[in-house]
Parts: structure tokens; sequence; C-alpha cells
């Protein structure tokens, strides 16, 4: 399925879940039985997976399909840090 249309992008975790679990895109197509260019697709949105492949892809990780994927994009993790706004309540003791 090509993601070209915006409607239809399926937005994904899978390149910070590689980065998080020290796996390769070799490893990870190994795993799913895919080319590796098909995980880099996948991580670049320029493809979407089939329903099948993204049940693999979260047994793969050992989570919930919908932690992976979304029909919206996933927050920046920088955008979900605290701010320390340099109130006494901020700072530890």
């Amino acid at each position: 399925m090509n993601a070209d249309r915006g409607g239809d992008a399926v937005h994904n975790r899978i390149a910070l879940l590689r980065a998080e679990q020290g796996v390769s895109r070799r490893e990870l197509s190994d795993a799913l039985g895919v080319h590796y260019q098909t995980v880099g697709y996948l991580e670049r949105g320029e493809y979407n997976p089939s329903l099948h492949l993204a049940l693999r892809i979260a047994e793969f990780f050992g989570l919930p399909v919908e932690t992976i994927f979304s029909t919206r994009p996933f927050p920046r993790i920088s955008d979900l840090r605290p701010v320390d706004d340099g109130s006494p309540s901020d700072r530890t003791a």
C-alpha cells in the first residue's frame, strides 16, 4: 500500500523501538521474513504495513499494535518531557 495519500498515512515508532532495543533493520527484517529495505520504507512512512505485518512487528517488540502504529502522528518524545520552570516543586531536596 502506498502511503502517499495523506488520509491513509500510518505513523509508526519502528525506528524508535529498534534504537531502544539495539535491533538493526537487517535483524528485524530477518525476524519478520521481509526484505531489509521494507523496514526502511515502513520507518519513513513510504509504505503502510498489512495488518498481518503490523501484528508480527508488534509481536516482535512485545507491545500492543496501537503502541507502535497510529493513524495520527505520535508526539515527539522531547515534547513529553516536563519543563523545569524554576519553581521549588521542580527541584529535589
